[in-house]
């Protein structure tokens, strides 16, 4: 089923020791980008939630966050030989450079492992699980949204198909018209500038149809354009991970759709070949964000 890469999802998972809280959203990305931001009590579990959300999601953004609120009490360890060590380096430099100034002990506790965890409030297998499911949780519904996003997407995605599909006929019809126009053309151009050659010899006149035909059949291109809708269908019904593929079909349907443009010099064709070309670039818009 087709996925959107745009979703949002949120989980809570609470005991009477703690409450961990999940939120992930994700956007559009050409790959799998993971931001990941945890607490510094539960940082060791980053690599194994990246490696989590890895196994469910395989293009896009994602931003996770993880809120880890301790509903027992907790104690800390104070690093003093840190604090004492920074507080002389300060006291140095007030001196040296005859600063008036105190010490700003919100400052103190900003520093890197001035105050840690004690060795037995440190995370426990009980939180780490807490965490895992919020992730699961909260993934699992990301998931669903994007599922739902991926529908309505398919179906705004069918809908400009079967615009371009309608408008296909409408080019057969006039390109089967090219070739008398052609001659007739070319036969009122010769009797113009040649007026006494043109009988006398039907065979050059017959080749030079013949090449205008030649250099102006668009049916290769209409046979493509038509092989690649088709395909492109048939990707919307296999739905899993096709955001690339749809891209390149819609960068070769884009490819036909100029080479019957440059090809035909009919204005009536010219006209639907834009139309379909205006068709394609809004698909290709919305299938940036299918995963």
């Amino acid at each position: 089923m087709l996925k959107s890469m745009t979703g949002f999802g949120q989980a809570i998972v609470e005991n009477a020791n703690h409450r961990v809280t999940a939120d992930v959203k994700t956007v559009n990305n050409r790959f799998l980008d993971i931001h990941v931001k945890l607490p510094i009590e539960i940082s060791v579990e980053e690599i194994s939630t990246k490696k989590q959300i890895q196994s469910i999601l395989k293009r896009g953004r994602v931003d996770l966050t993880i809120t880890l609120t301790q509903t027992t009490e907790t104690s800390y360890e104070i690093n003093l030989p840190l604090l004492r060590g920074y507080v002389k380096a300060l006291k140095q430099i007030q001196m040296e450079l005859d600063l008036d100034s105190n010490i700003d002990l919100g400052l103190l506790t900003k520093l890197p492992n001035a105050i840690q965890l004690t060795t037995n409030s440190a995370p426990n297998q009980e939180i780490i699980a807490s965490v895992r499911l919020a992730v699961e949780q909260a993934l699992t519904k990301l998931t669903e949204m994007r599922v739902n996003e991926g529908q309505e997407l398919a179906k705004e995605l069918s809908k400009r198909l079967d615009l371009i599909q309608a408008a296909i006929p409408s080019i057969e019809s006039n390109a089967n018209e090219l070739l008398p126009l052609y001659r007739e053309r070319l036969q009122k151009r010769m009797q113009e500038l040649l007026p006494n050659t043109l009988q006398s010899d039907d065979a050059r006149f017959a080749q030079e149809v013949a090449y205008l035909a030649e250099r102006s059949d668009i049916t290769e291109e209409i046979a493509r354009l038509k092989s690649h809708i088709l395909q492109f269908r048939e990707l919307l019904n296999v739905g899993d991970e096709i955001g690339k593929k749809l891209d390149f079909l819609l960068q070769e349907m884009n490819r036909e759709a100029n080479t019957i443009l440059s090809k035909s010099g009919d204005l009536n064709i010219s006209k639907v070949a834009l139309d379909i070309k205006t068709e394609i670039e809004k698909l290709r818009e919305q299938v940036q964000n299918v995963e």
